[in-house]
């Protein structure tokens, strides 16, 4: 006897990720920075929060390269970055 009881049997639809597939970086594009990245991780014993200026560099180098789609920086959650940034740069 079955325990698992099947009412009206819906079919399960599965349906893409949010943000979509994106293509593996096959050439080594941006092998750098996630080097970099990786290193920094190393150093830091893995805290992640101390690398976030290498991981947003290997975001931009994935978005220019379109290996990724592009998205505002600010919505990947580096808006603090940008504004320290911006804040540094001189005005003209």
């Amino acid at each position: 006897m079955s325990t698992a009881m099947n009412f009206g049997s819906k079919s399960f639809k599965p349906r893409p990720p949010d943000k979509g597939a994106f293509p593996l970086d096959h050439f080594g594009e941006c092998s750098a920075f996630k080097e970099r990245f990786m290193e920094c991780l190393r150093d830091s014993g893995y805290e992640s929060g101390a690398c976030r200026q290498r991981a947003m560099a290997y975001l931009e180098c994935r978005m220019e390269r379109q290996l990724m789609a592009n998205e505002p920086l600010e919505k990947l959650g580096f808006k603090d970055l940008i504004d320290e940034k911006s804040e540094a740069k001189p005005e003209k």
